[in-house]
Order: structure tokens, then sequence, then C-alpha cells
């Protein structure tokens, strides 16, 4: 897969562009570095970056046009240079959500199954005496994740479809997001405490 249409200065000049709220900043820092992660771990290390940006703007018409999420998004990339294949990709987030595309390539399997749970799993991390993730089991988010008006706004049915677009369990689901958001969960502290 290949985007040379976008490099992460213009993907993070376009989010900033169109996201205000560090809450919605941060997300996207997050589902970024998950991304990233799951690109090396999965064998896409030359695309890095690009599953990176996917991640950085898969909610890129959220914060503004919250009722045309992953309509309004094709628009507002191509305004701003992305290509087809990254718009596909964040598009088929809202798959059986906002729209019919579905994820195809096993990085668009990724984002779908772990956007939703990484929403999950910083909320479990936001109430542990940590604060973080560094120390998170898979048990901690388990246990939470049966709570369904815990997070409730983290679905569930998504991140369960997800896995199964990708043949995996949902232990396993969990235990690699888990290992994603620490990768990075430093960096985005550090960020966030200047961002703004």
């Amino acid at each position: 897969m290949d985007n040379t249409t976008l490099s992460r200065a213009a993907a993070w000049e376009l989010l900033n562009k169109y996201n205000k709220d560090p809450f919605h900043v941060q997300h996207a820092l997050t589902v970024e570095g998950v991304m990233k992660w799951y690109a090396r771990e999965l064998g896409y290390g030359a695309e890095e970056e690009f599953w990176g940006n996917v991640g950085l703007l898969h909610d890129i018409d959220f914060e503004e046009f919250p009722d045309e999420h992953c309509i309004k998004a094709p628009e507002l990339l191509r305004a701003g240079g992305a290509g087809e294949a990254l718009i596909h990709a964040v598009c088929s987030h809202g798959y059986g959500l906002t729209n019919d595309i579905k994820p195809e390539h096993e990085m668009e399997k990724v984002l779908y199954a772990s956007d939703e749970l990484t929403g999950l799993i910083w909320a479990v991390a936001i109430i542990r005496p940590s604060k973080s993730v560094q120390d998170m089991e898979v048990k901690s988010v388990r246990k939470k994740y049966k709570t369904l008006n815990f997070a409730a706004g983290c679905s569930r049915e998504v991140i369960e479809k997800g896995a199964a677009m990708l043949g995996w369990e949902l232990g396993a689901l969990i235990e690699k997001t888990i290992l994603a958001m620490r990768s990075c969960e430093a960096g985005i502290n550090a960020f966030m405490e200047k961002y703004q």
C-alpha cells in the first residue's frame, strides 16, 4: 500500500485544522502510535508512516461534523492532499456504523479493531493508581470490558467484529493493543503537557 502524497507534517497540520479539543488530539496521537506499532509488529515497517497517518487522521471529521463521521472525511482529506488509499482506510473504520466501506487491507482491519479499544484501555488506565498502561494487564481490561456501562461509548461489538476480521482472539487483540499503547504513552503525555 502506497501513499506518497501526505507527509507526517502535512497530516499533523491537517488534523489541527479540524481538531482543537485536546481529548481528540490525544486520541488521534494514541491511534497514530498504535498503528505505527502494529505496522512494525505485523511486518509492514516500510509503511509505518502511512499507517501512522491513517491513525492520526482517522477521526478528522468527528469534532466539527459528528453527525457526518466518516462521511465528511473524504472531502476534508482530499482538500488536504491525502491519497485515495488513506481516504479509503480512514473511512473504512466507519463500516457498518456510518458507511458500507469495508476494511479490506490488514491495516484497515487493525484500525477498525483497535480504535474503540484504545479508548477503553485509556479509560481503564486513568482510574488506575499509576494512570498508565505500563503496568496494565489484560485481565484488568477484560474485567472492565464486561461492565457495559464503563466507557459505554467504546463499542464492544465493533472491537469484537474487528478481532474477528483479523482472525484474532479478543485477549490477543487486547494484549497487543496494550503493548502498542505502552510504546507511545510517554511521548504523548510529554507532548500533551505542552500542547496549546
